[in-house]
């Protein structure tokens, strides 16, 4: 099988791991223009600066020794297996970068032979890309659970992101759809990743040539709907995940019924709308200081597809609402549905001058869309009036009506 063939392979089977965004492009070049959207294995991320970047995205091998009930890779899968060679990786990957094509590798991979005889190989690319063409762009690698603590060290020490996958978001689920993996081998890394960060922070402080270690720092990704965990379940695990890793970011996958197995037959694909909803409520609480606790409990388990979690929540607290804008805190004014950082500060700034107004707030290109019925301004309720919170509830709803199955991966999340 020659490379070509070897590359659409390991691209579509890289499709189903979302913890490297991807924009979804299918975009082709024609009429001689520059760049091409649509390249087999091309996905797009962000760097520390904010920058998008184009990523070679691809897997080392589809072949595993593990049986996971929702992989389309799993060990009893029929289907065409192919490796790709340290080697081959790094020569597609400055190929491609020396055409322009990408900026940097996401590189993950299958189980083969054993955790740490696939980490040496992944380790073999980032060494032979770092040291042998003195390549300085992005790289982002799937640590393999289970895998000896040192490799792990050395993969930190040479790329820029890493993921440990914790596949599932509880135990219970781990355990009947991916009987082989423990939950310990997945969090250890997690951990010792954490604390090396921590370590070769200190220390570049003190000493500047200190190496860096995992810049852009550790994520992971999650099965969402495979095993009838509630939403509860999956903010919970990703709110302790942040608590206790440090993570950037936890990837919602939803799951996609590509294999068979008696444990998820009758299991249809996740909605893309659910997993839309997971994002935004995983965004409140990396970004907005919400708790899990605050967005659902046991009575609500499970997020409202018809309205965004921010403004389910103001609703169900409407006690709290409306808020003087002149008045509220900086933690207050980011409660508001409609608001954001950005709004807030500038909110917080103008009003040291002047009483705001809502001809202030356009002045300030301020959207009051939907602000406007959680906030006071001057003392001036402009939103809408209601009897019963759920009167409100309907209107938010209906005027929100993005097309959730058209949403690209890069939308989502």
């Amino acid at each position: 099988m020659n490379i070509r063939e070897k590359l659409e392979i390991l691209a579509d089977a890289a499709k189903y791991d979302v913890s490297c965004s991807s924009s979804g492009s299918s975009r082709k070049n024609k009429n001689n223009g520059l760049g091409n959207g649509s390249i087999g294995g091309i996905c797009h991320s962000w760097s520390e600066d904010g920058r998008c970047i184009s990523l070679l995205k691809i897997l080392m091998t589809n072949s595993c020794i593990y049986n996971c009930e929702y992989c389309i890779n799993r060990r009893e899968n029929e289907r065409v297996r192919v490796t790709f060679s340290p080697e081959e990786v790094v020569n597609l990957t400055m190929n491609f970068y020396r055409r322009n094509y990408i900026e940097g590798l996401f590189l993950s991979s299958g189980v083969i032979k054993n955790p740490d005889y696939t980490m040496e190989n992944l380790i073999r690319v980032a060494e032979l890309l770092r040291y042998k063409y003195n390549f300085n762009g992005y790289i982002h690698m799937k640590a393999i659970p289970g895998a000896s603590e040192d490799l792990v060290k050395r993969m930190g020490l040479l790329v820029d992101r890493m993921s440990i996958n914790i596949e599932l978001p509880t135990k219970e689920s781990l355990k009947l759809l991916a009987p082989e993996k423990k939950i310990g081998d997945i969090v250890r890394p997690m951990g010792n990743v954490k604390n090396e960060m921590m370590v070769y922070g200190v220390d570049r402080k003190v000493f500047a040539h200190t190496p860096k270690f995992l810049p852009a720092g550790q994520t992971t990704q999650m099965i969402i709907g495979a095993g009838g965990e509630s939403d509860l379940d999956i903010i919970k695990t990703s709110e302790k995940l942040y608590n206790n890793y440090s993570l950037k970011r936890v990837y919602y996958s939803g799951f996609v019924p590509v294999v068979k197995s008696k444990y998820t037959q009758g299991i249809d694909k996740t909605p893309l709308l659910r997993e839309h909803r997971l994002y935004q409520a995983d965004f409140l609480m990396r970004g907005y200081n919400f708790k899990a606790k605050d967005l659902l409990d046991s009575k609500n388990f499970n997020l409202d597809l018809s309205i965004d979690p921010k403004s389910n929540w103001a609703i169900n607290n409407i006690e709290k609402f409306p808020i003087e804008i002149n008045k509220a805190p900086y933690s207050e004014l980011m409660k508001v549905p409609g608001f954001g950082r950005t709004y807030a500060n500038r909110i917080i700034e103008a009003r040291k001058f002047h009483k705001l107004t809502y001809d202030s707030l356009k002045a300030m290109k301020i959207s009051t869309k939907r602000a406007k019925h959680f906030i006071l301004v001057n003392g001036i309720y402009k939103g809408f009036k209601f009897n019963d919170p759920n009167d409100l509830r309907t209107l938010i709803s209906t005027s929100d009506n993005i097309n959730y199955e058209q949403l690209s991966m890069f939308d989502r999340s």
